[in-house]
């Protein structure tokens, strides 16, 4: 099913489809994150990415909770997005040679992870809460409220240290 695939007819097919599409993202992102604590130097940051996995592990399950919340099959559809979110940070890690650069790489590839989820998660709350799901928008905000910690430390730990180092 495509994003403007006639199979969406109403709000609720377009929320669910993107339901599907952000558990597609966050199994992506769970498979992605061990290979950016390998390739993370700074501790506070390979840390970080460990705690995230924790977090987007939770993550998964709780969208599997709104899945049956919601009475559908919790399933994914491709996410062409993070696919590309996900290439690209693979791809840019993969050519620095520098430790600290390649930290501050990591960093700037994460948090563009965590504005895709952010969209999505924002998108998803307002939406469960005007179809009166308002069960489903709130575990889809710890969600959300999770993504938008995760990216606030991010950007302290950048400006703080490692986008510093990196420039030496």
């Amino acid at each position: 099913m495509g994003f403007f695939s006639k199979d969406i007819k109403t709000l609720d097919d377009l929320f669910v489809h993107t339901l599907r599409d952000i558990y597609y993202a966050e199994k992506q992102i769970e498979e992605a994150l061990p290979k950016m604590i390998e390739k993370a130097t700074a501790p506070e940051l390979k840390a970080g990415f460990q705690m995230h996995l924790e977090q987007t592990r939770g993550q998964i399950e709780r969208i599997e909770q709104v899945f049956e919340m919601h009475g559908v099959e919790a399933k994914e559809v491709n996410c062409p997005a993070i696919d590309g979110i996900l290439e690209e940070a693979d791809e840019v890690s993969g050519e620095v040679e520098d430790k600290q650069v390649l930290d501050a790489a990591l960093i700037a590839s994460a948090q563009a992870v965590e504005h895709y989820e952010m969209t999505r998660y924002g998108t998803l709350v307002a939406w469960a809460k005007q179809l009166g799901r308002s069960d489903c928008a709130s575990v889809l905000a710890q969600n959300l409220q999770e993504e938008e910690d995760t990216d606030r430390k991010l950007t302290e730990m950048a400006e703080s240290k490692v986008n510093l180092q990196a420039a030496e």
